[in-house]
């Protein structure tokens, strides 16, 4: 096995905030709507899928990234990827198709890592604004201080 050297997947994942000059332009991130892939599904590609293929198929459909699948004409791929994630959710799954479902989800923007490592960002939405409520007054901010010597019946010296 060599040693030193570059090795893919080596180092931490690209930062669209760093701060260093050195580094040469890389190029562009791509920034995909944090509201995901708007339009009809594609149709299941591969044989007859079951229910629970049919419903992670939809899911995913909605997502950020399947704006980029449907660019890259990955429909066979996503679908692949999810017969195999069911497979690989049965009790009885060999532990190879976990590792499978993993490297898919890389190669299909599913993960953190996977995201930075292909340059891509999903858009940060402004959380909705809530309205301001009337605070609740707590039992501790009903409390006051009173001088002893305003309390009836009190001795001052104590």
């Amino acid at each position: 096995m060599p040693s030193g050297g570059a090795r893919m997947n080596s180092g931490p994942p690209p930062d669209p905030e760093a701060l260093r000059r050195d580094r040469k332009n890389e190029g562009e991130w791509l920034v995909l709507s944090a509201d995901g892939r708007t339009g009809k599904t594609p149709e299941w590609p591969l044989a007859e899928a079951s229910p629970g293929e049919l419903n992670l198929w939809y899911e995913l459909w909605f997502k950020p990234q399947a704006i980029e699948w449907e660019r890259l004409g990955q429909e066979r791929l996503v679908a692949r990827y999810v017969r195999t994630s069911i497979q690989a959710e049965a009790l009885e799954a060999p532990a190879a198709l976990g590792t499978l479902v993993l490297r898919m989800e890389h190669e299909l923007f599913l993960t953190r890592a996977s995201l930075a490592h292909h340059r891509i960002r999903i858009e940060q939405v402004d959380p909705p604004k809530i309205a301001s409520a009337k605070r609740r007054s707590t039992s501790k901010s009903r409390l006051r201080v009173v001088a002893a010597d305003a309390v009836e019946g009190t001795d001052p010296a104590g």
